[in-house]
């Protein structure tokens, strides 16, 4: 009987499928491909009531700029090429039927699935303004719009770019194509007001303006003039803006009606779980379309961790999404604009902290709550900002001498100035259009990507607007294995020696004394007897004398020009454990009481840090290298400290013995 049901079911549609996406914009077709990955026998279909193939609408401004041509915009052109996928463009949805599982596009055509993903995105909010339906209004959200817009550009003499933000900066540069005269008003008080602040907003309004852009910051447009087209725009306060050309880039609304008239559960947008499952357990929605904890996400990024996590969830798999950091971080007219976290953070606990440079036009603003960095911004370049973008999603602690190094220099880490994409943390995010990670790079690798083509096509990353694309040659280039150092066998032993021989100090009983009297040599007297003491005290002074010079080696290398640096640290380290030897016989490992004490903390702390730089440098080629890059920079650090008080306690050892 059931099988007959579905026989009599199937005959009705026009085909049935595993799992059908409606939306062909980034997040839909990143459900697919993962769905594709996780299970590559699933019968997929993908519907869009756009008419071309999937396209980058990150580049859709550079296309009416001019900068690229239409090709450009499809950066998966192999997208199709699948036998378990079907695609179908220009092809519009207008029912869910959820008692039967199907859909139904324009022409009455149904199509059966046994799990619906909706991804439907958004359009551009068009506000209630006077005039908007005059000829020469227009849209800048799909590439109907841009092409539109490209041949509007030619023609144009002013154009008003309602809306500062993101959308409305990019408009207007895309529309100076023809040294067209473009304004921009802003209703708040500066440009990109959710993400800058007032500083950030005024540098950057300030940079829009140099570049020949007239910017109306606190305005609102009254109407829009004209009988039949546009010929000018009124401002709330009166003025008259001349223009025969208007650009709505007022925010977006989500596409929701498809789902209200399927009795989904709806908000600002279509309701979700954490498995990104709406009301009917077998529908699930995604990106722009898809509310989650009362917040809808209107950034690309967060709309591909969803579609993963959707993909995983419909397959059987345990996954769960629990919100993203909103985060911006591209090139806006030529200035690069970062902004992560909450800036509208109003606690007590609430530390603010800013690096300035008016000369390089650099302003770089950190919002810290409880010791723990909660948003980040900046305006101008700022290298590394992948790695406090993920500082800001894990609440990374950050430190006092922290905080004072980047008042001084704009910079959270020693090595934050690098970009060497290999040292960031699994978590920290390289591509910030698809929320690629360095972790999903090492996985990439791991399975065969040995190219920045194959990286961005395993995982996406650089897929979008392209400008993290020389990430991923640095990371191509250092992900080869690291090889081990020269005289890392001398190394780790000598290290190991070391630390065993400091843990036997500080933890084991000192040596006894001799119990009998009856031999001829009682080993005791190594560090009794006068003469025994004192040849190895000066020994010892010597030894530390010899190594504090080989310390110094980087120094005078032009003096000695003898063996290379890696030959003059493994003598380093083997004189080190000579010295514990020696220390040895002179101690029996007491620590002794008051100077001697102190002088024996000191040295014994010296060799600890020493060993432990030593067993870095010996095994840093099978450790993670940011840590073994730290934790070698702390111990070398320690060492040199360490050493400074020692030749005073040691003169004052000297003194102390032959005066009393």
């Amino acid at each position: 009987m059931v099988n007959e049901a579905l026989q009599i079911r199937d005959h009705l549609f026009f085909d049935t499928y595993d799992v059908i996406v409606v939306g062909t914009g980034p997040v839909g077709v990143h459900a697919v491909k993962e769905l594709h990955k996780i299970e590559k026998n699933l019968t997929v279909a993908i519907f869009g009531d756009e008419p071309w193939q999937p396209y980058n609408r990150v580049k859709l401004s550079s296309f009416v700029s001019g900068e690229i041509d239409e090709s450009s915009l499809y950066s998966d052109k192999n997208f199709d090429n699948n036998e378990n996928l079907t695609t179908y463009y220009n092809n519009r949805i207008t029912r869910i039927h959820r008692e039967n599982k199907f859909i139904e596009d324009s022409q009455g055509n149904r199509y059966g699935y046994s799990q619906l993903i909706l991804a439907t995105g958004s359009r551009a909010h068009i506000p209630n303004i006077k005039g908007v339906k005059l000829a020469n209004v227009y849209t800048f959200r799909d590439l109907s719009d841009a092409q539109k817009l490209m041949g509007r550009s030619v023609r144009t003499r002013s154009t008003v770019i309602i809306g500062g933000g993101l959308l409305g900066l990019e408009t207007a540069r895309a529309m100076q194509r023809f040294n067209t005269q473009v304004h921009v008003i802003e209703h708040s008080q500066w440009l990109m007001f959710n993400q800058l602040d007032e500083q950030g907003g005024n540098l950057l309004n300030t940079h829009v303006n140099k570049l020949g852009i007239q910017v109306h910051t606190d305005s609102r447009v009254k109407a829009i003039l004209g009988k039949t087209s546009v010929e000018g725009v009124e401002l709330a306060n009166g003025d008259v803006i001349d223009c025969d050309t208007v650009v709505m880039a007022t925010g977006i609304v989500p596409n929701k009606e498809l789902a209200i008239t399927a009795g989904l559960t709806i908000r600002k947008g279509v309701r979700v779980n954490n498995q990104m499952q709406t009301y009917d357990q077998s529908i699930y929605a995604i990106g722009e379309c898809a509310e989650h904890g009362n917040k809808v996400y209107g950034l690309v990024a967060p709309g591909l961790e969803q579609a993963a996590v959707a993909a995983h969830s419909l397959c059987g798999k345990s996954a769960g999404y629990h919100g993203s950091i909103s985060a911006t971080n591209l090139k806006v007219l030529d200035i690069q604009v970062f902004s992560v976290g909450d800036f509208q953070l109003n606690t007590f606990e609430r530390d603010i902290v800013i690096y300035k440079d008016d000369a390089k036009g650099i302003y770089r603003k950190l919002i810290i709550t409880n010791g723990r960095l909660r948003a980040a911004m900046g305006i101008g370049d700022w290298q590394g900002v992948q790695r406090i973008q993920e500082a800001v999603a894990k609440k990374r602690r950050i430190w006092l001498w922290q905080i004072k190094r980047f008042k001084e220099d704009g910079i959270i880490w020693n090595d934050a100035k690098s970009e060497n994409v290999i040292e960031w943390p699994a978590t920290a995010t390289v591509c910030n259009c698809t929320g690629v990670t360095r972790g999903q790079l090492d996985t990439a690798i791991k399975e065969g990507a040995v190219t920045v083509n194959d990286l961005s096509e395993c995982t996406g990353a650089s897929t979008v607007c392209g400008s993290c694309k020389y990430l991923l040659t640095d990371f191509i280039g250092g992900s080869a294995k690291p090889e081990p150092t020269r005289g890392y066998t001398t190394l780790q032993i000598s290290a190991f020696i070391t630390l065993l021989s400091v843990i036997a100090i500080y933890f084991l009983p000192a040596m006894p004394y001799a119990n009998t009297v009856q031999v001829d040599f009682q080993f005791d007297q190594l560090w009794r007897d006068n003469f025994f003491k004192q040849i190895s005290g000066f020994t010892l002074l010597g030894l530390s004398i010899f190594i504090s010079i080989i310390s110094f080696r980087k120094r005078i290398k032009k003096l000695i020009k003898l063996w290379d640096y890696a030959a003059w640290r493994v003598l380093h380290v083997v004189f080190g454990v000579i010295t514990v030897a020696v220390l040895f016989t002179h101690t029996g490992f007491r620590l002794g009481d008051n100077l001697n004490f102190y002088l024996m903390f000191v040295f014994s702390s010296l060799l600890l840090v020493g060993g432990i730089a030593s067993w870095i440098t010996g095994y840093e080629y099978s450790l993670p290298t940011r840590l073994a890059k730290q934790v070698r920079l702390y111990a070398v650090w320690s060492h040199i400290l360490l050493l400074w008080p020692l030749p005073a306690l040691l003169s004052m050892h000297v003194i102390k013995t032959y005066y009393f």
